[in-house]
């Protein structure tokens, strides 16, 4: 590849140097942040050598190269605009001042969630490990020692991420609100202290204790934050708040002392005595209301849910719905949200394997062909960006691909123990139910393939 054309060929087409505010790169994506988006020709940018897909997304211009290939891309870019080199965090940074008040507030979501999704995954599997060995052992299939260091210690490991989630959320939550992180994780320990009875024993026990706050206006029950996530976040939210005031206001000397006290305690009372309570209810209410239309009769629910999923991604609110796998493994020990996401993910990469088959280009199928294996494995960007959504047709077919096989998910009550994992390997999260997850994926990528080479698409 001539990296300095292909360079050329993207400045050319975002309004020149001029227009760049930052430019990073991940992985496989470079990463720009641009003053005026209206100057940005996608069509352009998309027809250049090596570019897998372009789009738009949490204020950036985010173009796909693919590893190892994004790097010698970026280096000439900068070297061409005359710009300096910025981190992923500069870029983010600058993208979080733009789009509305819904774009941000998505886009804090996922800088939340998205750097503890490897614990979460790890534990998730764990967990779905421990299932399954419980399940072969008390059915008679293998005999497995239960009671052997390697199943005690796997079970111990499976759920830590999970009983002390709100810490994690805690000090994500504060790197991202600009608090200090271990101020941040005191109040998630707070919320789940020993003192307070566990939240996961009030369904069975009732309420324990409840204490009368601000001079005996009202009561509270006793009771800790295990499982909850958006109650986490606002604490923290205000903590953050407080803390920055308090820094402004509080002198030097002082301020090392004076501040970390102050902020604990302040948020602390409003966490458990108004933050908490409010919030719990909201938290529950959209759990509730997720898992009323999952269960609406003949899976037509999980049938609408699982179309516009994969829309929901491409508008990038797709964060959001961790909330609600946490909160369903909290309140029913399962999510039955993440198989609706797996059967989105698979049947994208059904749609695109179709393009690679049916198309005669051989631009279009190498860049078919692994981004569909790619959306299989649970990563979807290049099959969605790349090749569905660039011809419109596939990304239809593999809507009512994932529609189909959220259906049957549905109807079956498929869930799974943990969030973070789709596509092939999502099944180590289903090893509950390993049938079923496997009959979802097959009409998952069975239906969005037939579809795409039924309508066809225009290669142009």
């Amino acid at each position: 590849m001539n990296y300095i054309d292909i360079s050329k060929g993207i400045l050319e087409n975002i309004g020149t140097s001029t227009n760049i505010e930052s430019a990073a790169h991940c992985a496989t994506r470079l990463r720009i942040v641009l003053k005026d988006e209206s100057l940005i020709n996608k069509k352009i940018i998309q027809s250049i050598e090596g570019v897998k897909g372009v789009f738009i997304t949490a204020g950036q211009l985010q173009i796909i190269f693919g590893t190892g290939i994004v790097n010698k891309v970026y280096d000439e870019f900068v070297k061409l605009a005359d710009i300096k080199v910025a981190t992923k965090e500069e870029v983010k940074k600058d993208s979080s001042k733009k789009g509305n008040i819904l774009q941000r507030l998505i886009r804090t979501l996922g800088d939340i969630f998205v750097p503890i999704l490897p614990a979460i995954v790890a534990c998730g599997l764990m967990m779905g490990l421990t299932e399954a060995i419980t399940f072969i052992t008390s059915n008679g299939y293998a005999d497995i020692n239960t009671s052997g260091s390697f199943f005690v210690m796997l079970k111990l490991f499976s759920n830590a991420a999970y009983i002390f989630l709100p810490i994690l959320i805690g000090f994500s939550s504060a790197k991202v609100f600009g608090g200090n992180v271990y101020l941040g994780a005191v109040i998630a320990m707070i919320m789940i202290h020993p003192d307070l009875q566990n939240a996961w024993t009030v369904a069975s026990d009732g309420y324990n204790s409840m204490q009368p706050v601000w001079g005996g206006i009202y009561s509270i029950p006793m009771v800790g934050y295990q499982g909850h996530v958006i109650p986490i976040m606002i604490a923290v939210y205000l903590m953050s708040f407080i803390e920055k005031k308090l820094h402004k206001t509080v002198p030097e000397m002082l301020d090392l002392f004076l501040t970390p006290l102050i902020t604990v305690f302040i948020t602390g009372y409003l966490t458990l005595t108004i933050i908490g309570p409010i919030f719990v209810g909201l938290e529950n209410g959209i759990i509730n209301a997720v898992q009323y239309i999952i269960q609406i009769p003949f899976g037509i629910g999980g049938f609408l849910m699982g179309g516009i999923y994969s829309t929901t991604v491409v508008a990038g609110v797709h964060h959001m719905y961790t909330i609600i796998d946490f909160g369903q493994i909290a309140q029913f020990g399962l999510t039955y949200f993440l198989p609706i996401a797996s059967a989105a993910n698979i049947a994208q990469g059904g749609a695109a394997l179709a393009v690679a088959f049916k198309t005669k280009n051989k631009n279009i199928k190498s860049l078919a062909l692994p981004a569909g294996i790619s959306a299989l494995l649970g990563i979807t960007e290049p099959a969605i960006f790349g090749v569905n959504l660039r011809f419109g047709k596939p990304f239809v077919a593999a809507s009512i691909g994932a529609a189909c096989a959220a259906l049957y998910a549905a109807i079956v009550g498929l869930g799974a123990t943990g969030t973070g994992v789709t596509g092939i390997f999502g099944i180590l999260l289903t090893l509950q139910a390993p049938l079923q997850y496997i009959i979802m994926f097959a009409i998952a990528i069975g239906v969005s393939f037939a579809l795409t080479m039924v309508l066809g698409f225009k290669e142009d």
